[in-house]
């Protein structure tokens, strides 16, 4: 491990951390980049490696693997660019921010620094298509998946890996329905929505409600909660969903995933990026109601709740598409793709 000092926000900061606009999302890993390059240069002189495997965001690893003459690998724990997307998605998304001198300064700065390391990419081309992918997503949460390239992009599902670690959870005695409400670890200060969520299901007879409200809200905000309700700061994710029997997630890739991958209904609430996206492919696959945040009061997260549960044709979607999955290999097929990358395959 050779570590090196970051300045992006902790991943657990309090969203406002990232500001509000495009732009304020996307200058904290330019900044970071080029501050960490000259860190990543130091650290790896004398021990260059055979393979540069990197996240989406990690802008230095990819100038790195240019700079050693060795491949990469990118890991999308999210959607990939299909055919069409720039002009679909992406040039509508950039059309303002790009006519700003704001914006005009920041890509002035992503191209000045990449032609300093021998890059001629557009900074777009170099961020958003690497020339090898691993989708740690399953084909089935990609929008247009028919359109994705398949010889760079390979669809590998669920890496989950070992969690035992992060501890295990008991179903309750006498709990004939189990609901795990989560937003993840970002988007977390919403206590007027863990309000509403204790309204929808703590009253509902043999529920059990766990509820996770991250570290930015005190539980003394919800009031008192009855015995059926259990709040938590973090728990077990996959574990409790693996006995549960409703998921109300923000929809983010890794807790949709999750809810395919244990054939759990979902409630998809979206707080931000991708989420709107995926909660829109959840429910065209007909294993989830994407409810607007600002529709998501008591009553509506309920009605969404019953329908969902005992609809059986949600429960065959859901098995059908846990099957798929699981074809898809996860982190053995990873494994086995980067070890055929290292042979030249």
């Amino acid at each position: 491990m050779k570590p090196w000092h970051s300045t992006l926000p902790a991943p657990d900061a309090d969203p406002s951390a990232w500001g509000a606009t495009l732009l304020d999302n996307v200058e904290p890993f330019l900044d970071d980049a080029i501050q960490a390059l000259p860190q990543l240069i130091e650290a790896y002189e004398g021990d260059e490696p055979d393979l540069v495997l990197h996240d989406i965001a990690s802008y230095p690893a990819r100038v790195l693997a240019h700079r050693w003459g060795v491949p990469a690998i990118s890991l999308s724990p999210a959607l990939v660019a299909w055919e069409g997307y720039e002009q679909e998605v992406a040039e509508p998304m950039w059309a303002e921010p790009k006519r700003t001198e704001r914006g005009q300064a920041y890509y002035a700065r992503f191209q000045a620094w990449l032609e300093e390391n021998g890059i001629t990419l557009h900074p777009d081309d170099f961020g958003g298509r690497p020339a090898r992918s691993l989708v740690l997503i399953p084909k089935a949460l990609q929008p247009n998946a028919d359109r994705v390239d398949e010889s760079v992009y390979t669809f590998v599902g669920a890496c989950q890996g070992d969690r035992t670690a992060e501890g295990d959870w008991t179903r309750p005695a006498g709990a004939e329905k189990v609901v795990l409400v989560s937003l993840g670890s970002a988007f977390t200060k919403q206590p007027d929505f863990y309000r509403a969520c204790v309204q929808a299901f703590a009253g509902l007879p043999g529920w059990h409600l766990v509820l996770q409200i991250g570290k930015h809200v005190d539980p003394a905000e919800l009031g008192d909660v009855p015995a059926n309700v259990e709040v938590r700061s973090w728990v077990p994710q996959l574990a409790v969903l693996r006995q549960a029997d409703l998921f109300v997630t923000h929809a983010g890739a890794g807790g949709s995933q999750e809810g395919m991958a244990t054939a759990t209904p979902m409630i998809a609430v979206p707080q931000a990026v991708d989420q709107f996206g995926n909660a829109d492919v959840l429910q065209a696959l007909g294993v989830a109601r994407h409810v607007p945040a600002e529709e998501a009061t008591a009553e509506t997260l309920r009605t969404a709740a019953l329908a969902l549960v005992d609809d059986p044709e949600v429960a065959r979607r859901l098995k059908e598409i846990q099957a798929d999955m699981a074809k898809e290999g996860g982190t053995g097929r990873a494994a086995d793709l980067i070890e055929a990358e290292l042979r030249g395959e």
